[in-house]
């Protein structure tokens, strides 16, 4: 299992209609991915505008070649980058240990 971990930042004020909007995009098209084993979104306390999206994948090209190269990824950034004050930091991570 593969952790994809994006640091989103969005521009002020638009906080209920990203919620929204990524809420959606979950549910409507990374649902449909191949790999997809779930999803988190967390908005920051200290800064609003922030959001970590945790999406679970079987593996890293699951995320990386399947969906970002596939027709998914365009109706997935149709329906939240417009939200986007830059482009999302995205890191991947692999379980070490599970307490």
């Amino acid at each position: 299992m593969i952790l994809e971990l994006a640091d989103i930042r969005i521009q002020p004020s638009q906080n209920a209609a990203f919620e929204e909007a990524i809420q959606r995009g979950i549910a409507t098209v990374i649902g449909r991915a191949q790999g997809f084993h779930g999803a988190k979104v967390n908005r920051g306390i200290e800064s609003p505008e922030r959001y970590i999206l945790q999406i679970f994948w079987a593996t890293l090209e699951d995320h990386t070649v399947a969906f970002r190269q596939g027709p998914l990824f365009a109706e997935w950034r149709a329906i939240v980058g417009p939200f986007f004050a830059a482009p999302p930091v995205v890191e991947h991570f692999e379980l070490v240990s599970k307490p």
